[in-house]
């Protein structure tokens, strides 16, 4: 049986069905902007592979320490143990983030990094003897992940509708928009007031249930709310951090920095998976002086040495070049490659921020069309819902960018196609 074959048989892949699953390509490596298929095609990895490879595939600076960590240390329970890459990944992490931010802790995936952040929320006030405190306000039409508590935080019209039943329940504000409209905020936190431990949400772009970008008057407006109730406020920069929209953390947009923020996909550069949340010295001291004093968490896999190593390289490769121009060139190339798009007739809309394009269909092309773009542009494309969209690696040149720009385009041409029995949520 050849390796498709048995893939086909027997793999269940992301968001897909083993009835009927969607055709999948064996990719045999990858380097910068590519991903190489057995067949020997190369793709340009327009999504960079769910938005983590900012440096591009298989970087040699972060495939060398990676090396190097192996030839010590693998893997240490991080329970009783500490290590060197450790040290010194958290050590950078809070030399670079928003001011105050200088308490680590590491976790293996984004998903468990939002878990963790929502439990130093509940247990803060728990600290403060505030056991009523135990629901969190998020906006609706975020996404925050796949683990429990995650999806209990992301849109409630979204992808996880299926599973509201065994999900926490927490409270909503209307979807964030650009212009500013603080009155669904408002009013949650009146009426909800005695019973929030904290606010969540993924600043200024609301990425895998929504795309959609929102005004940063909601930012500073949160970070009222949450000083004025002692609230914990909590960003989600897993996907927008690290540049993607422009600054090192899009919080900067606003001027405002949380209580806690968790940080992942770009983090390693997509190379091993890593992510960390990272609280204030408030957060942190009231959480240690209360019962029990210890947080309580613990990953199997917390602070994997080969995975800090990645970390440390990747930021190394962030401190060494201006990213921030990087992504202001590629805005540009994005707004100007898609703006033929919006005169197409199954365009609702076309958005630009930093490192993200995003052509709003009514409904996608038919996935055999899908495939036809790709397959003609050589450009690797995942469009979910309403959306076709990109979100390159950083390092992504304007020959590139014009590529996959051309693609986008090229599929938002095509008709709309059958709407999907799952709602077409499938990033």
């Amino acid at each position: 049986m050849t390796p498709l074959a048995y893939d086909r048989s027997f793999i269940w892949h992301p968001y897909a069905s083993l009835k009927d699953p969607p055709p999948v390509r064996l990719a045999r490596a990858a380097r910068g902007v590519e991903i190489e298929l057995a067949d020997g095609r190369r793709l340009v990895d327009a999504v960079s592979s769910w938005w983590c490879a900012a440096h591009g595939h298989n970087h040699p600076a972060i495939v060398e320490a990676i090396r190097r960590q192996s030839e010590r240390l693998c893997h240490v329970m991080f329970g009783g143990f500490t290590h060197e890459p450790a040290v010194e990944l958290a050590r950078r992490l809070a030399a670079c983030a928003p001011h105050g931010l200088d308490k680590v802790f590491f976790a293996d995936s984004g998903s468990i990094a939002v878990e963790v952040a929502v439990k130093m929320a509940t247990q803060y006030q728990h600290a403060k003897g505030r056991a009523r405190r135990t629901k969190m306000l998020a906006l609706k039409g975020g996404y925050h992940g796949d683990t429990a508590c995650a999806m209990a935080l992301s849109d409630p019209d979204g992808m996880h509708t299926l599973f509201r039943g065994m999900m926490p329940q927490h409270f909503f504000a209307d979807r964030p928009t650009a212009p500013f409209d603080p009155t669904s905020l408002l009013e949650q936190v009146a009426a909800h007031r005695d019973e929030i431990a904290g606010l969540i949400c993924e600043p200024l772009l609301q990425a895998a249930n929504a795309m959609n970008l929102y005004d940063a008057d909601y930012l500073r407006l949160l970070r009222d709310i949450a000083d004025e109730n002692d609230f914990v406020l909590v960003f989600d920069e897993i996907a927008t951090g690290f540049h993607r929209l422009g600054p090192r953390w899009a919080s900067e947009f606003a001027g405002v920095a949380p209580d806690v923020m968790c940080v992942g996909k770009a983090l390693t550069g997509g190379h091993i998976t890593l992510a960390a949340t990272l609280a204030s010295g408030r957060v942190a001291e009231t959480i240690s002086n209360g019962t029990p004093s210890a947080f309580m968490h613990g990953p199997t896999y917390m602070a994997n040495p080969l995975a800090c190593a990645a970390a440390c390289a990747s930021l190394d490769l962030f401190a060494t070049a201006d990213y921030a121009a990087k992504v202001t060139r590629i805005e540009g190339e994005l707004a100007r490659g898609l703006e033929s798009a919006r005169a197409l007739p199954n365009v609702r809309d076309v958005r630009v921020k930093g490192a993200v394009g995003i052509i709003e269909v009514e409904r996608l092309p038919a996935r055999a069309d899908i495939d036809r773009v790709i397959d003609a542009h050589n450009v690797w494309l995942r469009p979910f819902s309403n959306f076709i969209y990109t979100m390159p690696p950083l390092v992504s040149d304007t020959a590139t960018i014009g590529r996959i720009a051309a693609a986008l385009v090229d599929l938002a041409s095509a008709p709309p196609g059958p709407a999907a029995d799952d709602g077409g949520f499938h990033e």
